[in-house]
């Protein structure tokens, strides 16, 4: 992992945007000359250069322009779906626009001006370019290179929430960018995914490379602006939802689908910076089986190799005499093992030596602040170095071994000073200034291709430091790099995680307790620090990916923490492992529907308005509001102050349930509940049903044969399960099993409808103690004392009356 930061991030930011801005923007409008409907679309001539509408099906539409004579060649990195089948769309004329019409969609073009208005069938606007400027292209030169800006300007109503554009721990604690701007180039500590969704009913996407920024205030608050600092074209996606469901299924039509992670990668990674020596890998592994507390994974960070170069791929012998005996050893614990690899060679190396013959290296070295030499990325763009990369990989660490995931870091050519060399570097696809932003997803890439086809028959799992669009399709959770040990720290990660999620990557994580404390581990067994890890953790037990990490002991036995601060964190771990059977069923539904698990407030209540601009509440599935305590209140100088408590927004259209009191509220008012140190506030909507397992010690411990299902009464709701092999990719041939579980709310009445589907191991029966949530009963977070009704489900359909 990157250990320091040598630079300024707001200086920065202010270099970029003076860069990208240079020049005058023309503000003349293209008018268009000529147009002709084509198979895909259509295409247009204008007075200032070329047009191109694709109506890719329905509901998604691509628009290319550039003021060049001619369309460049251009590969989409982004998007894999060729859309190569009949759309059926009309073009007409009228008024003074070109209309198309789709089965979903009234696409009208101006021609004097060619700006492009999205409307319904109906005739209601959803979104329109800007009159003038709303493609343009501008000649600037860029450190040292003659290229040319692009840019893309839409009006935005006052009345609009706008979401995505990736994860940027650092740069905010907002989470709606409307009138907000944004630094759009992949940095330390960014993960820029060029997605936008709108509560208008719209998402857009931009297919440029190049370092960007996304203004969201311009002409006063009410338009917004995509610039790119180099390109041959505009070119930019537009889906229809108007849900965000739906956006997120569009969006992962045209850029591929998540795969199936693992059962067990949903459980807990612990993991630290850094253990030393396979003797303190099996002492954590130890530690928590003796202690009976639940944990799935242990994680090998970086220089294992130590003092050997980056990029060795060896375990030093003296420290880890066996690698291979210790993978065995923690599988013989039903532990998985997940090692750091690097994209980044140090000379010196056979490694090094072979990819420098092949042409496989950049120009863009990295002052390793470690081992104080220049260490050399690979040109992942290169398909051939990334198959070397591969091999090497697997054959000195990976398959050798016997790991079972990959910590993907240090995934971006950048420490902070690398900026200009990126650009000025060549790729063999390219000007690294055309192709600033795609390394990790090129990086990725290789790795899923070569780990499908060459360990066919376990699950890839690779944890990414950065991440672009379309890096779901290559089995990535993306991180939030190397987050301070603060309360400020850890109140940013919440948006972030948010909008990560918003824009079309399911799945996300955060250093629990955060990375570092002024470039060392802080002392875990202060008070104040015990009360940020435990409200961190609290968090992470509701984040898409579970995980430990950073500087200083902290694992759950750690004798850092007291007696009560570790009776909260198992409190909590094993909750999260009775909620397996609920977030692998959203974890299916990731893959088989394109659904989002860590979904902002704007995915189930767009319609309300004061959902915007609340950057702490997510949904955690269908069911669950998580409102994590991002203030220290037990601690340090707000104890003074006396507050205990944290505000709540309960959305409207619901009732809501207090899940660890069983209390009911009517939706859309503010409350503010108590939140003494062991209680974060989760509330769960009325009509749900949630699925919840014994207390395991690992995610695969035991099928779930007997189903504590609790419903909360109150509306009509519905739950699918999904169950598979739990990894292996059978399910990608129809080996999974789904059913579905449907409550009444006026008959009181449980439906199970039949099981669709099988799979090898599949359980044929099972138990169900069903709880109609009431008050205390069936709620907080341990099983029922009792139910109000128990029955057999044998894969045929049953309907009970509660």
């Amino acid at each position: 992992m990157l250990k320091t930061l040598k630079f300024n991030v707001k200086a920065l930011f202010t270099m970029l945007v003076t860069t990208v801005m240079l020049g005058h923007y023309n503000t003349a409008t293209a008018a268009v000359k000529t147009y002709a409907k084509q198979a895909d679309g259509v295409r247009f001539t204008l007075d200032k250069g070329l047009m191109k509408i694709k109506v890719c099906q329905a509901d998604i539409v691509q628009v290319k322009y550039t003021a060049l004579n001619a369309f460049a060649p251009f590969n989409s990195l982004v998007v894999n779906n060729p859309f190569a089948g009949k759309v059926n769309f009309t073009v007409t004329e009228k008024g003074g626009n070109i209309i198309i019409k789709t089965d979903k969609l009234v696409i009208s073009v101006n021609r004097k001006s060619n700006a492009i208005t999205y409307l319904t069938t109906a005739g209601k606007v959803i979104l329109a370019e800007t009159e003038k400027g709303n493609k343009e292209m501008e000649a600037q030169t860029v450190a040292g290179i003659d290229t040319y800006s692009c840019s893309t300007s839409f009006n935005s109503p006052a009345d609009e929430g706008l979401f995505g554009l990736g994860c940027h721990p650092t740069d905010s604690l907002s989470i709606n960018y409307k009138g907000r701007n944004q630094d759009m180039a992949i940095k330390y500590m960014t993960g820029a995914i060029p997605v936008l969704l709108s509560t208008k009913g719209y998402g857009l996407m931009w297919d440029n490379y190049a370092a960007s920024n996304f203004y969201g205030a311009a002409a006063d608050n009410t338009q917004f602006k995509y610039v790119s600092e180099s390109g041959k074209q505009v070119d930019y996606f537009f889906f229809y939802g108007p849900t965000f469901d739906h956006i997120i299924d569009l969006y992962r039509t045209a850029t591929g689908k998540a795969p199936m992670f693992p059962k067990w990668s949903f459980g807990l990674f612990q993991s630290q910076d850094r253990y030393l020596s396979q003797q303190e890998i099996i002492g954590v592994k130890n530690n928590y089986r003796n202690a009976n507390i639940p944990v799935d994974v242990i994680v090998q960070d970086w220089y294992y190799w130590d003092p050997l170069p980056i990029g060795s791929h060896i375990m030093k012998p003296e420290r880890y005499p066996s690698p291979k005996a210790l993978v065995d050893e923690l599988h013989s614990a039903n532990i998985h093992a997940m090692i750091s690899i690097w994209p980044v060679f140090g000379k010196g190396t056979p490694n090094y030596d072979a990819l420098n013959k092949m042409g496989g290296l950049t120009s863009i070295t990295w002052d390793n602040v470690v081992t104080h030499t220049f260490d050399t990325y690979y040109d992942a763009h290169n398909p051939k170095a990334r198959e070397l990369y591969w091999d090497q990989a697997r054959d000195s660490l990976i398959k050798r071994y016997g790991w079972d995931a990959w910590w993907v870091d240090q995934c971006e050519p950048d420490n902070g000073t690398l900026l200009d060399e990126r650009r000025k570097a060549n790729f063999s696809v390219g000007k690294g200034i055309d192709y600033f932003n795609t390394f990790s997803l090129e990086h990725s890439k290789g790795l899923y291709k070569g780990w499908r086809r060459d360990i066919p028959n376990k699950r890839a799992f690779f944890l990414i430091r950065q991440s672009f669009a379309g890096e779901q399709r290559n089995a990535a959770t993306l991180w939030s790099s190397d987050i301070f040990c603060s309360f400020e720290a850890f109140k940013a990660q919440v948006p972030q995680g948010i909008n990560a999620c918003v824009s079309g990557i399911p799945y996300w994580t955060s250093d629990i307790g955060g990375y570092q404390y002024y470039w060392k581990a802080p002392d875990w067994s202060k008070p104040e620090f015990r009360e940020l890890f435990t409200r961190w953790f609290q968090f992470g037990t509701f984040s898409p990916i579970f995980r430990i990490h950073g500087k200083g002991e902290r694992a759950i036995f750690s004798n850092n923490w007291d007696e009560k601060t570790r009776d909260i964190l198992i409190k909590y771990d094993k909750l999260r492992y009775r909620l397996l059977p609920y977030i692998y069923s959203l974890a299916g539904k990731v893959t088989q529907n394109n659904y989002t698990i860590m979904r902002s407030l704007a995915f189930d209540f767009r319609n309300d308005p004061k959902v915007y601009s609340i950057p702490d509440q997510y949904m955690f599935g269908p069911a669950f509001l998580v409102n994590p305590v991002t203030e220290q209140m037990y601690t340090g100088a707000n104890v003074a102050s006396g507050k205990h408590t944290r505000e709540v927004y309960l959305p409207k259209a619901a009732t809501w349930y207090d899940f660890w009191t069983g209390k009911k509220y009517e939706g859309g008012q503010t409350i503010n509940p108590d939140v003494p140190i062991e209680t974060m506030p989760l509330y769960v909507k009325a009509g749900s049903i949630v699925p919840m397992g014994p207390v395991v010690q690992y995610a695969t411990e035991k099928p779930s044969s007997v189903i504590e299902l609790r419903v909360y009464a109150g509306a009509n709701g519905q739950f699918q399960v999904y169950e598979d092999a739990n990894d292996t990719y059978g399910y990608e041939k129809g080996q999974f099993a789904t059913f579905n579980i449907t409550w009444n709310d006026q008959l009181h009445q449980l439906s199970i409808s039949p099981v669709k589907g099988s799979f090898p191991g599949m359980l044929k029966q099972r138990t169900f103690n069903v709880v109609v949530v009431n008050g205390t009963h069936g709620s907080d977070s341990v099983p029922a004392d009792h139910f109000d009704k128990t029955f057999k489900y044998s894969g045929s359909a049953v309907t009970v009356k509660l």
